[in-house]
């Protein structure tokens, strides 16, 4: 008797310990999201010198420096074909906020860095001959030409990302207008779900639309101003169907099952390519390492019976 009454009691304590764990528990995780609640209404504002030295180091102190730097060498360099410079700069989604005057300065200071290192490093292995002088200017013209790769590299790589993106946001936005929102609160609702080039423009879209533009301005634009051609298709079919009054739903299905069938297409034509582009380090890089393993320890023996 002793002994089950013991147990019953060590049970009880066991029991209520669990419980005051429980309620411990429960109360902090209470305690500590209220505190968090109040915390957003109680807390502190921070100071612009606060949030400024939030920022990482490069972005603080580095990039205004090399902007500046750009800004003064852009005001000496000619500025020929500045608006193209401007359309190039803007299908590359503006990067790093660089304007057509700093994108003059990028091309005249590579060019001169380029022109004295290139320079000094022919010069001090060749001396004073036509072959530095060759080298440097080479040097010279690679520093001018940088900056419009560059530039160029990253307008493919940003029109990429829209093309592979736009197809994943119409089905969304289809599924959103079907559901019975409007065309506009589907096109915020893409822009919550995603965080990529073209939600950002989808964003430019809306504000536009807030400042007072009409939605077919506003879509014409994203549609010019990135070139691609599927954004302007899907941007030409929603402003006809916007003045013809015609069902929104049913053009962005149609969009969308177009722009799938178009992503599969170009996913079999990169599929076909994908053999040719083996070729070269198939013959350059696999097929010399291959008969190196397999010839190279015969290649003794055929030095001894050709040399004997």
């Amino acid at each position: 008797m002793e002994t089950t009454f013991f147990l019953i009691i060590a049970v009880l304590l066991l029991l209520g310990a669990a419980v005051g764990l429980i309620i411990y528990a429960l109360n902090s995780q209470k305690s500590a999201t209220i505190d968090q609640r109040l915390n957003t209404y109680t807390e502190a504002v921070k100071s612009l010198d606060e949030i400024e030295l939030e920022k990482p180091f490069a972005e603080r102190v580095l990039m205004p420096i090399m902007k500046y730097v750009l800004d003064i060498f852009g005001k000496l360099s000619p500025q020929r074909n500045a608006e193209q410079i401007r359309l190039n700069l803007q299908l590359a989604g503006n990067p790093y906020g660089i304007t057509p005057v700093m994108f003059g300065g990028m091309r005249l200071g590579l060019s001169i860095g380029l022109f004295f290192l290139f320079g000094l490093i022919t010069v001090s292995t060749m001396g004073f001959t036509t072959n530095a002088l060759m080298y440097t200017m080479i040097g010279t013209i690679l520093g001018y030409l940088m900056p419009g790769m560059w530039l160029g590299n990253q307008i493919k790589k940003r029109q990429k990302a829209l093309t592979r993106a736009l197809p994943d946001a119409l089905d969304l936005l289809t599924i959103s207008v079907e559901a019975g929102l409007g065309f506009d609160v589907a096109l915020q609702r893409v822009t919550d779900k995603s965080d990529n080039e073209l939600s950002r423009e989808f964003k430019r879209v809306l504000a536009d639309v807030r400042l007072g533009r009409s939605r077919r301005e506003a879509l014409r634009d994203l549609g010019e101003r990135n070139g691609v051609e599927d954004l302007k298709t899907f941007t030409a079919a929603i402003i006809q169907a916007d003045q013809l009054g015609v069902s929104m739903s049913k053009i962005l299905r149609l969009q969308s099952d177009q722009m799938r069938m178009k992503r599969r297409q170009r996913a079999e034509e990169e599929a076909q390519k994908a053999p040719v582009k083996m070729l070269i380090p198939m013959v350059f890089l696999i097929f010399p390492a291959i008969f190196v393993v397999l010839l190279g320890p015969s290649i003794p023996r055929f030095i001894e019976a050709f040399g004997g």
